[in-house]
């Protein structure tokens, strides 16, 4: 069974407050996906390798490390996934950027694939697919299936804010997928809306709604 990491450190607890209020503005709630994004990815990079090398500081020769083999690519799903990955890349600038769209059919429900752009050697990489919301695990679960179609055999996902509903999905479907979460929270409503959550993520960051 996948790894679940819910976090429980302050600066996220804080500005995952501030990102629910209401009247919080989109510039605000833009910038704070973004920090929380970050800080997310900052524990669910913590069992990467690292291997020693030799170099020379100002004063003498020493040991230092850097991160070993490891070729990570973030892969947002569209709209909501893009400002966590602009915070992700603060952290890891050297990552390779794919992209996953997908909308919802409005007769069956369930998630369309409308659009996937990955780097040539996605097979070679490590990922980390990232989305602000996993409520019913619809959108989550579709995307894994396109990367695992496509040859991806490491992935992680990260939220901001998950239902149980979501994360029950998600195990159950893609147990080998490891999954970080900014705050689990209590359960969905009738429309598939996280409670207490923090309304529509992409709407919020893009002032749509």
């Amino acid at each position: 069974m996948s790894k679940i990491t819910i976090m429980d450190h302050p600066l996220i607890k804080h500005k995952l407050g501030i990102m629910r209020r209401k009247d919080t503005s989109t510039m605000e709630f833009r910038a704070l996906t973004s920090e929380v994004a970050m800080l997310i990815c900052y524990e669910a990079t913590r069992e990467l390798p690292l291997a020693e090398i030799e170099i020379e500081t100002p004063l003498a020769k020493t040991i230092a490390y850097e991160i070993e083999g490891k070729k990570l690519c973030i892969a947002p799903i569209i709209r909501a996934g893009l400002h966590m990955s602009d915070g992700i890349l603060k952290l890891i600038p050297n990552a390779k950027v794919g992209h996953i769209g997908l909308y919802r059919d409005e007769e069956t429900l369930e998630p369309v694939e409308y659009f996937c752009k990955l780097p040539p050697d996605a097979q070679e990489r490590e990922f980390y697919l990232v989305d602000p919301m996993l409520a019913t695990g619809g959108s989550a679960c579709a995307a894994i299936d396109i990367l695992k179609k496509r040859g991806i055999s490491k992935i992680n996902f990260l939220c901001i804010v998950a239902a149980p509903e979501g994360v029950e999905r998600l195990q159950k479907e893609h147990p080998d997928v490891d999954i970080f979460i900014g705050a689990l929270d209590e359960k969905l409503n009738e429309n598939g809306y996280i409670l207490p959550g923090l309304g529509d993520a992409g709407d919020r960051i893009y002032g749509t709604k």
